[in-house]
């Protein structure tokens, strides 16, 4: 479970790479997947946060809310939106397993990103397979 405080990216990089850690297997494939229409997975970089911030608001920018065009919206003006990013980005992510570590670059860290602006839980699913 991801509780996010608000709409924007909330690094899970470390959380994940516990659970695999905590697995003790060496090699595999990690899939992750978020059971939400409203949020997706990335990856992203870790080490500037302006890249994060860059990217949400090319994503507000791109997909804005009370677009009059919506009918879905009975939920409130960042529903249909977080829908519209969700289909745009990804649901799932499969990242190697090496070593008994997450293979991700220098500078990669894994993302929910919460496309509502309030709080939220949502429910990632981890699965390490061979």
């Amino acid at each position: 479970m991801v509780t996010t405080r608000r709409q924007g990216l909330h690094e899970v990089t470390s959380d994940v790479a516990a659970l695999i850690a905590g697995a003790g297997q060496e090699e595999g494939l990690c899939t992750l997947f978020v059971q939400h229409t409203s949020a997706s997975l990335i990856i992203q970089e870790n080490a500037d946060p302006s890249a994060r911030g860059d990217l949400e608001n090319w994503l507000n920018r791109l997909v804005m809310e009370n677009d009059p065009l919506y009918t879905h919206t009975q939920e409130g003006a960042d529903d249909m939106p977080s829908h519209i990013k969700n289909v745009l980005t990804a649901t799932s992510l499969s990242i190697p397993v090496q070593h008994g570590r997450l293979a991700l670059g220098t500078w990669q860290g894994i993302y929910l990103w919460e496309h509502r602006r309030s709080s939220h839980h949502r429910r990632l699913i981890v699965h390490l397979g061979p």
